[in-house]
């Protein structure tokens, strides 16, 4: 019988606010405006050079800020070996910027060591569970700390799927003794695409499991005669999301929250707006939990 395996966090430095993806085109702003926001999340890739104009800014701005650090490129569904070289990176930027929390998609992006362009979604089955354990084992004592494991976006459903994703995800998590990092646009994406309920799906995360949020805007298409959700944050969140961001904090309690923009990226302050409207979620939660 499976149980459920407990790993501690080291650093654990990221209050309950809104953060937001800090990119490149945005350093400059940001070191200008110096903005008042607790924490911020950088792809961990984009820092593995050491000693480069953005690893020396992101130094000084972790004088001042806490940091999340997410993970794009670990493959860790692949089934390909693990990338030594890649996790070797990854410990040293961990060891010099001690982040609050460490963060990869649960998805693959390669195979035969050939990197794809996509986070692409794995079967929901008992064997990809039992593969993707074994491997988040591997990061975890290598890097001697927990990680969490995000929620993919998921355009096609594998025919021989043994269980809904929320399933697939927790067990996951409980049997490896990683963390979520709840992506509520993805769930509010595949429910619509995959016509299932997204508030099902939050309920059923063990709500001790999940230990960040993020949320980030998507794009409508049409398919023919099938209207698609894509997820290319490259928008504001919409307000069906924002809905459903509320209830899951109603349900789960105050949570870090991350505001994602990765394409045609607005000037900072409009970020930086959507963290606030984020945290005016999260202290009216605060307000409503203390009230009740």
């Amino acid at each position: 019988m499976q149980t459920e395996k407990q790993i501690s966090s080291r650093c654990r430095d990221i209050p309950a606010t809104a953060g937001i993806g800090l990119r490149q085109p945005h350093h400059q702003a940001f070191a200008d405006s110096k903005p008042g926001i607790d924490w911020v999340e950088v792809h961990s890739e984009n820092y593995f050079e050491m000693n480069t104009p953005p690893f020396d800014f992101l130094v000084k701005v972790r004088e001042n800020y806490a940091l999340s650090l997410h993970g794009v490129g670990l493959s860790i569904g692949s089934t390909d070996p693990l990338n030594k070289n890649h996790l070797q990176q990854l410990k040293t930027i961990i060891d010099v910027f001690q982040p609050g929390l460490v963060s990869e998609h649960l998805c693959w992006v390669s195979e035969n060591n050939v990197y794809l362009q996509d986070l692409l979604p794995l079967p929901q089955t008992e064997a990809a569970i039992k593969h993707v354990v074994e491997r988040i084992d591997c990061v975890q004592n290598y890097l001697g700390r927990k990680i969490l494991i995000e929620n993919v976006s998921c355009y096609l459903n594998y025919p021989h799927n043994e269980m809904p994703e929320w399933v697939f995800l927790a067990e996951v998590a409980k049997r490896s003794g990683c963390g979520i990092l709840l992506d509520v646009n993805n769930i509010y994406i595949n429910a619509f695409n995959h016509k299932f309920s997204a508030w099902e799906y939050i309920e059923n995360i063990p709500k001790q499991l999940v230990e960040e949020i993020h949320l980030a805007g998507h794009q409508q298409i049409q398919a023919g005669d099938e209207t698609l959700l894509l997820d290319h944050h490259g928008d504001k969140v919409i307000d069906e999301v924002w809905q459903l961001y509320q209830k899951t904090l109603k349900l789960l309690g105050n949570i870090p929250t991350l505001i994602e923009w990765d394409t045609q990226l607005p000037e900072l302050p409009v970020l930086l707006a959507e963290a606030e409207k984020a945290n005016s979620y999260l202290l009216n939660q605060s307000e409503w939990s203390l009230g009740g």
